[in-house]
């Protein structure tokens, strides 16, 4: 894929983040953006800010904890655009509590926002990909895909599900004409940490100081458009944290010493 112009691209979370980053740099390639998330008006303002016209773009709202509607929702977009290129599962919840004192409920719920809505999102996208013997899924999971750590038991492990999940349908689906793309931020300077799941159910509504240091949502955009178009199977994102995945797989022991180290936020 040498250009994403014309391309037909859905965003998941694309009222802010990287997903609204997403949005600015598909619309820069003149895709054509059908824009998800929960809040509405965000989603045309990020439109607006995009300067996409009428023709270009279609807001979907919805939320990634009710997955219900997700067939209808599609099929919205093919009568709209005739196809669907590229779906981007972007929109997701993070999570700053001790397991212990994470009730179940809540587990439940950073798991359908976190891997359910991305596999029920893609199976409803996957029977006109694969009647068009084309298309491209991509999953934003998180280096916390990659390894446990404080805070973080029920995100993490959603996001390891991803890739259990994804790996298996790239194998399933490839001899079909369809690709998917892993991605796995580090620390991106977003809303994140602030909308992060506490342990009673609300925002955590405080800026980590790592995210605050963070790269810039649109230098991470960049980077996972430049996948896409290599046409990738996974990419990490992100600064030096990103070592921590390498030295996790080649020094275990290692790993388990710095990693007891690290600041929760």
């Amino acid at each position: 894929m040498s250009s994403l112009q014309n391309k037909v691209i859905w965003i998941t979370g694309a009222s802010s983040g990287i997903g609204e980053a997403l949005v600015y740099e598909c619309a820069k390639q003149n895709a054509k953006i059908i824009l998800s998330a929960r809040r509405e008006s965000e989603l045309v303002r990020v439109a607006k800010s995009a300067n996409l016209t009428t023709s270009n773009f279609l807001i979907l709202p919805f939320d990634l904890s009710d997955t219900s509607q997700v067939k209808e929702l599609a099929q919205q977009v093919v009568s709209t655009f005739g196809r669907i290129d590229i779906l981007i599962n972007n929109g997701g919840q993070s999570q700053r509590a001790e397991a212990i004192d994470t009730p179940s409920e809540t587990e439940r719920t950073l798991f359908e926002i976190n891997y359910f809505s991305a596999v029920n999102l893609s199976k409803a996208v996957l029977p006109f990909m694969l009647k068009n013997k084309s298309g491209k899924i991509v999953v934003i999971s998180s280096i916390a895909g990659k390894f446990g750590f404080y805070l973080r038991s029920s995100y993490s492990a959603a996001k390891h599900a991803l890739h259990g999940y994804f790996e298996s349908l790239r194998l399933e689906v490839e001899n079909k004409g369809l690709s998917v793309l892993l991605v796995c931020p580090g620390k991106v300077k977003t809303n994140v940490s602030l909308n992060a799941i506490s342990s009673s159910g609300d925002s955590h509504n405080k800026m980590d100081e790592s995210h605050e240091n963070a790269m810039s949502a649109q230098e991470c955009a960049q980077q996972i458009i430049a996948g896409i178009l290599n046409d990738k199977e996974e990419i990490l994102i992100g600064g030096k944290e990103l070592l921590a995945v390498k030295i996790k797989r080649f020094f275990p022991k290692l790993f388990g010493k710095i990693i007891r180290k690290q600041s929760p936020y």
